[in-house]
């Protein structure tokens, strides 16, 4: 058996799992799956993309799955598959089957010290476990978790024959079965919980119950009628509704919003749970009751949902009136124009931290049925990789233009996603930047707190005072840079096409002031 027949065995079982795209990050003992995806690519079995970087080309994986096309990474030895453990970890959590090839030496150099050659068998346990490959294997690749197979390949690393042309059928799409429903007794006050990648069942319980529905960005239930902007100042107000609370139903992975985990945490609130698709189901508080669906008979008396509404315009209305009378533009203003530039069928893409708070409190419900996506590696809510991540949900929805929201911090963490190479697509993505120079989260927590001020910016705030545009010059990728609102929208209503950067500059000295502000709106 050689390199080069077990590499095109992995290849096409790759393919009869449903990949469409391969990202590859080149290297010397990987060269054997190299030249059979570059076959399958030529063949139009997959699309092949090319990363110098493996943390790049991971979230790229990442971002392409998440777009609902299918993705493997592959790899050559060493620290290369280390790299890549940023992004399988966040695939775990989250419930992203990308599929991670990792190249290895045969068995026979393993404990020695032959170039590129460490343990890689379980270097992704015990969350992902290894399939370690010395000869054709059949394979399971179905499910909703990521897989790693490592790749044993001798010499010779390189074909001796004509292009390969491979016999692959792509798999048929099956039904999916109905869960398991259990149906609820109206009458508890209760509400709907919907986080990261909850889908649309929140919603339609929501609806059907006459119940209020707190549904993060990335939930996929933000829509229709139930949808509330300000639930997180709700629920932090001790005098107003959220004491009422009785039950809550859970879907999805809610991790934004300490008032929601303080909700879920009291013992005085029922709690049932649709768990999300990540590695670990398991919640960090008590759970009464867990199914796959809920559902009800009827709906409860609107007097409920009446008071969630009615508050729930009030403060928004608050909100919106506090941000326009400052002077100088807020990250919150920014987040809500980039949601409103989301257009039926476009997608969003949110990094961590600040930009995705900031706009689980500006984004307003939208329609039902207009396909707008959020996306955000919420599995672990790390920074790694987001423009990565936004670029491969871009090409894997190229019918219509995405936009990512980041952070100054998390643009720098991975800007290297942009070194692209002369023949890489680049799809339609604007990319918009609030750069205050430094991590504006810290300022909102408690080492934010006046006494830790002599060390706080050395600590936290991290002022980093990079010039963005410059940086962005480097790749030859186009950069604006906005200081107004109005500059803001007319950018995002006027992409220029392919991949752009809108810098918008904003202050951070006065984000507690203004976060301590936005807190007390719901108390007044």
């Amino acid at each position: 058996m050689t390199a080069t027949e077990l590499a095109r065995d992995v290849v096409r079982q790759l393919i009869e799992a449903g990949v469409t795209e391969v990202v590859l990050a080149p290297g010397s003992r990987n060269a054997p799956l190299a030249f059979a995806c570059f076959d399958a690519a030529e063949a139009g079995l997959v699309r092949l993309h090319t990363r110098i970087d493996e943390r790049t080309a991971g979230f790229l994986a990442l971002g392409l799955t998440r777009s609902h096309s299918r993705a493997a990474v592959l790899c050559t030895s060493g620290t290369a598959a280390a790299n890549l453990h940023p992004a399988v970890l966040e695939a775990a959590h989250a419930g992203v089957p990308v599929v991670v090839v990792t190249a290895d030496r045969p068995a026979r150099m393993r404990g020695t010290d032959a170039n590129q050659t460490t343990d890689q068998v379980g270097i992704f346990e015990p969350l992902v476990p290894t399939i370690d490959l010395a000869e054709p294997t059949s394979l399971d690749l179905a499910g909703t978790q990521p897989t790693h197979l490592n790749v044993q390949l001798d010499d010779p690393l390189l074909p001796d024959d004509a292009p390969w042309s491979p016999d692959a059928e792509r798999p048929s799409r099956g039904r999916a079965g109905s869960p398991r429903a259990i149906d609820l007794p109206l009458g508890p006050r209760t509400v709907v919980v919907a986080g990261d990648d909850a889908g649309p069942p929140a919603r339609r319980l929501a609806e059907t119950a006459g119940w209020p529905l707190f549904a993060e960005p990335s939930s996929g239930s933000r829509t229709g009628t139930h949808a509330l902007r300000c639930y997180r100042l709700l629920l932090g107000d001790p005098e107003g509704l959220g004491r009422q609370i009785e039950r809550a139903v859970v879907y999805g992975s809610p991790t934004l919003s300490r008032p929601v985990q303080r909700l879920l945490g009291r013992a005085d609130v029922e709690v049932l749970s649709v768990p999300g698709r990540g590695v670990w189901a398991e919640r960090p508080y008590s759970v009464d009751d867990t199914a796959s669906a809920y559902t009800v008979s009827g709906a409860d008396e609107a007097g409920w949902l009446d008071a969630w509404q009615d508050a729930d315009r009030e403060v928004s209305r608050r909100l919106d009136a506090l941000l326009a009378a400052r002077p100088e533009l807020t990250p919150y203003e920014v987040a809500g124009a980039v949601h409103r530039a989301v257009g039926p069928g476009m997608q969003l893409v949110v990094g961590a931290s600040s930009p995705i708070r900031d706009l689980d409190l500006m984004a307003r419900p939208t329609g039902v049925g207009e396909r707008r996506k959020t996306i955000a590696n919420r599995g672990l809510a790390g920074i790694d990789g987001t423009i990565s991540t936004a670029i491969g949900a871009a090409l894997g929805r190229p019918e219509a233009p995405t936009i990512a929201l980041l952070g100054d911090v998390t643009f720098l963490h991975d800007s290297g996603a942009l070194v692209l190479g002369p023949h890489e697509p680049r799809p339609d993505l604007s990319i918009v930047v609030v750069n205050d120079d430094g991590g504006a989260i810290f300022a909102t927590l408690e080492q934010g707190a006046p006494e830790y001020a002599d060390r706080f910016e050395t600590l936290f705030g991290t002022p980093h005072g990079v010039d963005l545009g410059a940086l962005c010059a480097a790749t030859r990728t186009p950069h604006l840079r906005v200081d107004s609102l109005p500059e803001l929208e007319q950018a995002l209503a006027s992409p220029n096409g392919g991949i752009e950067v809108v810098e918008v500059r904003v202050r951070r000295d006065d984000r507690r002031e203004l976060d301590l502000a936005i807190r007390e709106l719901a108390a007044r």
